[in-house]
């Protein structure tokens, strides 16, 4: 497919893209004049007609439109997103659920989108070819009189009919019924059939023979000038049926059902017996003879209605437990079928329609309902008494107990329980027995301990109206505090803003990183890629030595501990349990993690958790055919599993229509972990683009691993996504707890609730902001781009790029603003204040800042921030920085490297003393890879290039896609395919 790049005065580029997978694309670029002044948003011209089709035809709808190509469809149904109507008419065959469907079509391109009027799909019921069910009878009639023959039938309308003598064809006969003209001796034996036609097919009837004969004595056989009429009545009553006929006396009656003769009934009327539902639909006629002849009715229908239902056996009130459930039956009587509908408080209960209805898990909110059934079939209705639901408290109960906790001095402590019993539950923690005010949720968090706090126990009471239990005492050990000398890197771009900057590297300067100094020290092998971004602790104390130790994980499913300076592996674990093995063969087709997938995303450290310090990283196995998601929590010292890991990852989560759950092998662990208030956050992506997938984020205790929240961003997409994958950058925090990500292709809905957000909660191509209030996960801002359904159409997601937070900045009228920044394919920078995200809108970006085209391409990274200049590394292009002046990105970019990044570009990351001595660390991914260095004031001038020295000197083997320099106490480090090179001053 083909993409026309927007941006500012200049040049356009007009991209071909070979779409691989998410995440993986080849460009070839054609330049040309600049474009942007004629770009057009789109415009209806023709609007999607309203259709009445058939049930079983194809309804087709169609739209016309006008705007800057390529223009983008994506057709909905009531609202949703139908999966792959992508073109300007859309067809589907109709059914009967289909009716009063509305279908709209979402028109895109660069700059813009509209949404069409809704078009009305009204399905008729399918046609139905003639059937007769009443054919015509033999008619026996004297000389001079006329016989009429008559058929029953059904059919789609409209029904005609001609009727033939000895299958000839009768003039004008084209009724339900023919009557002759007055019989000769000629006519008898005379055959009469009628064909029965409509648009569907037609059916000829069984003939029906005239007998004519002579009559004797002047007598007139019988004929009928008052046929029987159908009759409806309701079950138990008494149905009556009268024919008129005139004729030579006596005439004898006989009457019939469904063609058989009825005992003694034998006069010009018929009265049943009380009739019973079974009853209906049954035909009676009569044969009316005499000496001359006789002649037969029509069959007259009998329809009967039911006994209307009567309850015998009223619903009982019910009192239960807390936690319980309650039943509730009724017994009724009348004409089958019966249907039930149970209600509380007067309120239809969802899918309750049998005869007894069993309530979910009670609480005590629920005492005091009423619940009652109206019971009805096509006679009438019934409604039952309300029954009384009295719910009993029950106490709380502890189903996990706060456990011991083990910190280094000036660090804080986590305790949790959890409890159940009859809500609310109120909780008061306590320190060596005393209540600590304040201290009144689920987990309580110390301040900052020091060793005298070392052996206090903490526990919490727990408590409801029908009782209160304590606690075991968990005790608290406080070690003393961990000096370093140097730099911890212990999460994904050195801090929670992910701004990739360092500013405490004192050793590596723009002086003495040059190729005749600097250059490759060592070699860190592994057994596997390393795709997550390697950590460091500087003085970790390791059997009584300190060590700089640098973490490595990879996709073979291993953890490796190095001494970063001597390069000796201190430990290596294994992550893949007993009888299983490194996940490989997934069950979609996906080369995205070749040749298996272990551990990818970016792992998180708490060097204060347990006893010496923690990690925390997420690894997947397989077993058979099953496959395992995993976080696990290891000690830094000895590699050894801690906080009663590994945790495997399980959830659910309620949609519109039900419920999904988490698959753990439809899904990857690509964005880095995050580590905030004692809670790891995991953030889901797809494989490749492989339905079904959703967009999961699953949050854990970091103590006890315990699941604490779970939120999904594309519930209700029909398996299509959001995902959160940000080219292995990570969630972002701000100071007061805030998650910022960016999410990658998938169902938007423009249709927005009442406070603007997507009303089925579904966030494709969206800055999300999510509050951790409470221990909980919900949205509470975003943003989302007018041509997001275009992005997706085209599969340029917003979300291939990390999102990043800038450091408070005051705008031209003195006010702070608090910013963030990202990119995706489509090379826009998008600025967004974060204290108002601006929503969406179909006709406008409501944004701080929307840069069109000023990246020159598409953004697959996180970028990076120092001293005031962002740094971003485009697909297929140079390295850029962009100076802010007044909370205002300035344009044209201030400088750009002279060196083109292949894909998928850099994620860029600084090492700085303070604001002085700023480099910019860079990554090649190409066989081999390159590191280069950048003047941070100007990347215009390069420092140093992995491929300057002599004899391959600092070469380190084939890169890996998103790679990031890890920079810490004169080192650098960089993830390769088989292992870490690292960087360093030469001796």
């Amino acid at each position: 497919m083909r993409h026309l790049r927007t941006g500012l005065a200049g040049t356009f580029s007009l991209l071909a893209l070979v779409l691989v997978g998410c995440g993986q694309v080849a460009t070839n670029t054609l330049s040309g004049d600049d474009a942007d002044a004629a770009a057009v948003p789109p415009t209806i011209t023709s609007q999607p007609a309203s259709q009445s089709v058939p049930a079983g035809q194809t309804a087709k709808f169609s739209v016309a439109a006008t705007g800057s190509a390529p223009i983008a469809y994506q057709w909905r149904k009531n609202g949703s997103m139908i999966e792959g109507a992508v073109s300007d008419t859309y067809s589907a065959p109709a059914t009967a659920e289909d009716d009063g469907a509305a279908f709209s079509v979402i028109v895109s391109n660069a700059v813009g989108s509209v949404e069409s009027a809704a078009a009305k799909l009204f399905v008729m019921p399918a046609d139905v070819a003639p059937s007769i069910t009443v054919q015509p009878a033999d008619q026996s009639v004297t000389t001079g009189q006329t016989a009429t023959f008559s058929v029953t039938a059904t059919g789609s309308e409209p029904l005609s009919y001609q009727w033939q003598r000895n299958s000839a064809p009768i003039s004008g006969a084209t009724d339900s019924s023919y009557t002759t003209a007055a019989a000769s001796s000629a006519d008898d034996g005379a055959l009469f059939t009628v064909i029965v036609s409509n648009p569907v097919g037609s059916i000829s009837s069984h003939p029906a023979r005239l007998g004519v004969s002579t009559a004797s004595g002047g007598g007139v056989a019988p004929t009928i000038s008052g046929q029987p009429a159908d009759v409806s009545i309701r079950a138990g009553q008494v149905a009556t049926f009268t024919v008129t006929a005139s004729g030579t006396a006596p005439l004898v009656f006989q009457w019939t059902r469904n063609g058989h003769n009825i005992p003694g009934a034998n006069a010009a009327s018929y009265s049943t017996p009380p009739v019973a539902a079974s009853d209906s639909g049954a035909l009676f006629g009569v044969i009316i003879a005499n000496d001359a002849g006789y002649v037969t009715s029509r069959g007259a229908k009998l329809t009967v209605s039911g006994t209307a239902p009567k309850i015998t056996t009223q619903p009982a009130d019910q009192t239960v437990a807390a936690g319980k459930t309650a039943t509730f039956a009724v017994v009724a009587t009348g004409t089958a079928p019966l249907t039930y509908q149970w209600r509380k408080n007067g309120a239809a209960i969802g899918g309750a329609t049998s005869a007894s209805f069993t309530t979910g898990s009670l609480t005590s909110a629920d005492s005091g309902a009423t619940y009652s059934v109206v019971v009805s079939n096509a006679a009438g209705t019934a409604t039952s008494r309300g029954a009384k639901l009295t719910v009993s408290g029950t106490a709380p109960s502890i189903t996990t107990q706060p456990q011991d906790q083990t910190i280094a001095a000036g660090k804080t402590a986590t305790f949790t329980v959890v409890a159940t019993g009859s809500a609310p539950l109120s909780y008061q923690w306590r320190r060596n027995g005393t209540a600590i005010p304040g201290a009144t949720s689920t987990s309580y968090t110390t301040p900052s301990q020091s060793t005298s706090d070392n052996g206090a126990t903490f526990s919490v009471v727990i408590s409801n109206s029908s009782g209160s239990l304590t606690s075991r005492n968990a005790l608290l050990t406080v070690t003393p505090a961990v000096s370093t000398a140097g730099t911890d890197v212990v999460t994904y771009k050195n801090d929670l803003a992910r701004t990739g900057q360092n500013l405490n590297e004192k050793t590596l300067t723009p002086a003495n990183v040059k190729h005749a100094r600097f250059g490759k020290l060592q070699f860190l092998s592994t057994d596997g890629k390393v795709d997550a971004q390697p950590l460091y602790l500087s003085a970790l104390s390791i059997g009584g030595v300190k060590h700089n130790v640098v973490f490595v994980a990879t996709e073979n499913d291993s953890a490796y501990a190095f001494d970063a300076d001597t390069g000796t592996q201190l430990w290596k674990v294994s992550l893949v349990p007993a009888g299983e093995t490194v996940a490989s063969e997934l069950p979609q087709v996906c080369d995205v993690i070749e040749p298996t997938i272990g551990v990818t995303a970016t792992p998180v450290i708490d060097r204060g958790a347990g006893a010496h310090g923690t990690i925390y990283l997420v690894a997947m196995t397989k077993s058979s055919t099953t496959w395992h998601q995993r976080l696990h929590a290891l000690d830094v010292t000895t590699g050894a599993e801690v906080a009663g890991g590994p945790r495997e990852i399980t959830a659910t989560y309620d949609t519109a229509g039900g419920t999904i759950t988490f698959d753990p092998g439809q899904y990857l662990e690509r964005a880095g972990l995050l580590l905030l208030n004692h809670t790891v956050y995991t953030t889901w992506t797809s494989h490749c683009d492989n339905k079904f997938y959703t967009g999961w984020i699953i949050a854990y205790n970091q103590g006890t691993l315990q699941r604490t929240a779970v939120l999904n961003i594309a519930p209700n997409s029909g398996g299509v996504g959001p995902s959160i994958w940000m080219s292995g950058g990570a969630p972002a925090v701000d100071a007061a707890g805030n998650i910022y990500v960016i999410t990658a292709n998938g169902a938007f809905e423009s249709t927005l609730d009442a406070a603007g957000f997507p009303n089925l909660g579904d966030y494709g191509n969206s800055f999300l902001k999510l509050s951790t209030s409470g221990g909980g996960l919900r949205v509470t801002d975003y943003f989302a781009p007018n041509n997001t359904a275009f992005l997706s159409a085209v599969d340029f997601d917003l979300g291939a790029g990390g999102v990043m937070l800038l450091p408070d900045m005051t705008d031209s009228s003195g006010i702070v603003r608090h910013l963030a920044v990202g990119a995706g394919k489509d090379g826009n920078m998008y600025v967004i204040n974060r204290d108002s995200m601006g929503h969406f809108s179909p006709s406008s970006n409501n944004i701080w800042q929307q840069l069109n085209g000023v990246l020159g391409g598409g953004i697959w990274s996180t970028p990076a921030y120092f001293n005031g200049h962002i740094y971003y590394g485009q697909d297929n292009g140079a390295l850029k920085s962009f100076s802010i002046s007044a909370a205002q990105v300035v344009l044209p970019a201030g400088s750009s490297s002279s060196v083109t990044f292949g894909f998928p570009g850099t994620a860029p990351s600084v090492s700085a003393n303070g604001t002085a001595n700023g480099i910019v660390w860079a990554h090649q991914n190409a066989n081999p890879a390159v590191l280069y260095a950048f003047d941070a004031n100007d990347v215009s001038k390069p420092l140093y290039s992995s491929s300057q020295a002599a004899n391959g000197r600092d070469q380190f083997g084939a890169g890996n896609k998103f790679i990031t320099p890890v920079i810490a106490d004169g080192k650098v480090f960089v993830g390769a395919a088989s292992g870490v090179a690292v960087f360093g001053l030469l001796k």
